[in-house]
């Protein structure tokens, strides 16, 4: 009876996650697919590669200072708000540290725009570099209000929010870019033709992201008026001690995510960089699939960690979530790999960008790891030893600069491909032999590395030696789904029944 009900209530947890993920799922995968869409309007509408290199090296600017100005402060608040007794010291000392690092950030950044603006290693126009300050103040604002609806379970709120955000986007750039000109064109005298701009694409790419921040932004208000602006600083010095380190982690990975592109602009030559980056950038994209998955499942799976992490059953628990994580995302890389090639001509209709096709398993491979890698660094975050995770990421921010600047002047965007693969890979690695010394979990490695190693080799063997050949494709994945079933048919049995 007590193996019964214990089997029970395991897989009315796991039933729970997957509801959770799902949701989160939702959130991240619509707004990514809409975004998705961007990349098509952008690649088709923007007047070269350059043009579009030059988007993709403001936004991997924006998502590595979307790291600074969060400051590891989301992770610490889902930390200490599972283990603090008064909860709403944790929301009000995180909202306000946040609100006050962000408004010192937007009034010494606007004083210094220009500066910012012609630095050698952004090199931008300054309106660009405007919008982009404003758009990380206001979406700092946004990281405690999110983390809160995640905290409470809040799934569905929180995937409405997101979504909303990335559709306001998505439409306000199919209005600035395509109907705007013909609108000012046929009425010069209206409304619209007053802030109409001409060659200004780039320029309403920011504008289209700045409005829909804003008005992510308005939809928490409440909680910012309704919290008490009561600020603990004890609480606080303990929040930044577990944070900093935090920090670090995700610096060094926005070096390791995005930092290849700004290199990629730097270390080629001038007149080709540019269009290197935009093609790189764009297929780049393609590799997203299994970043939806992976960030889908930690942003329903990191609160999970925190809350259960005083059960017994932990840690047999959080190796399961891990194996189960393997499964889809082994099938998920061999199935975006397959498919691959049609992706490209929903996503990328022009065909300038498809030189750089080559380093699409190797992106979604990255991922795949990275993704294996935030499963397993739950060791570190129970343990409070984050300064553990910051070393690893900086270790994988080293490999990502070694490698780039030792294989970009010979292999361009393919260089830096191979760098974020083995920086992804050996942080994996890294992890779990330091994760068996400090919190052992329980893998399955057997069932793990069958299933990754399966998946890799057929994804190899299909793009290198049958791409396009989908009876060839299809078949790998009907069997491998085969493979899957029979060697998990009893837990997907319970589950279904359950």
């Amino acid at each position: 009876m007590y193996i019964c009900s214990s089997k029970s209530k395991k897989l009315s947890l796991y039933k729970s996650l997957f509801k959770q993920t799902t949701i989160y799922g939702l959130a991240t995968v619509l707004p990514r697919m809409l975004s998705f869409l961007l990349v098509r309007l952008y690649t088709d509408k923007l007047e070269n590669a350059s043009d579009y290199g030059v988007v993709t090296i403001v936004f991997a600017w924006l998502v590595f200072m979307n790291v600074v100005l969060s400051y590891g402060m989301e992770t610490s608040f889902f930390r200490f708000y599972n283990s603090e007794n008064n909860k709403k010291k944790v929301i009000q000392t995180s909202t306000i540290s946040i609100f006050c690092t962000s408004i010192l950030f937007l009034i010494i950044a606007l004083i210094f725009k220009n500066d910012i603006a012609y630095n050698s290693w952004i090199n931008v126009d300054v309106e660009y570099v405007t919008y982009a300050i404003w758009i990380l103040t206001l979406d700092a604002l946004t990281v405690i209000p999110f983390s809160k609806l995640r905290i409470n379970q809040r799934p569905v709120i929180f995937a409405f929010v997101k979504i909303a955000n990335t559709l306001i986007n998505l439409l306000l750039n199919i209005f600035f870019i395509i109907y705007l000109p013909s609108i000012a064109q046929s009425s010069p005298d209206g409304i619209f033709a007053s802030i109409y701009i001409e060659n200004f694409q780039v320029g309403y790419i920011f504008v289209s992201n700045l409005i829909a921040s804003l008005l992510t932004l308005l939809y928490f208000l409440p909680h910012y008026i309704k919290i008490k602006w009561e600020f603990d600083v004890a609480l606080w010095k303990k929040m930044m001690r577990y944070s900093l380190p935090i920090l670090v982690a995700g610096i060094a990975f926005a070096i390791n995510e995005h930092f290849d592109k700004i290199l990629l602009e730097k270390i080629l030559p001038e007149n080709i960089a540019k269009h290197e980056v935009g093609v790189y950038g764009a297929c780049y994209k393609l590799g997203l699939f299994m970043i939806l998955f992976a960030t889908a499942f930690r942003l329903g799976i990191e609160p999970f960690f925190f809350s259960y992490s005083k059960n017994e059953n932990a840690p047999k628990t959080y190796a399961n979530i891990t194996k189960y994580f393997v499964v889809f995302g082994s099938l998920i890389l061999l199935g975006v790999i397959v498919f691959s090639d049609i992706l490209k001509m929903i996503m990328i209709r022009n065909t300038a960008y498809w030189e750089a096709m080559k380093v699409v398993p190797l992106i979604i491979l990255a991922n795949f790891f990275l993704g294996i890698y935030h499963n397993l660094s739950v060791w570190y975050k129970l343990t409070d030893r984050t300064k553990m995770g910051a070393y690893i990421s900086i270790i994988g921010a080293v490999l990502t600069l070694v490698l780039n600047f030792s294989l970009i002047p010979k292999y361009s965007y393919m260089g830096s491909a191979i760098a974020t693969l083995v920086a992804y890979g050996s942080m994996m690695a890294i992890s779990y032999f330091l994760g068996k010394k400090y919190y052992y979990i329980p893998y399955d490695m057997k069932k793990i590395g069958i299933y990754l190693t399966t998946s890799i080799l057929l994804s190899y063997v299909y793009f290198y030696h049958f791409r396009e050949n989908y009876f060839v494709g299809i078949t790998f994945i009907a069997l491998f789904s085969v493979a899957i079933y029979f060697m998990e048919k009893n837990t997907f049995k319970a589950f279904l029944k359950k």
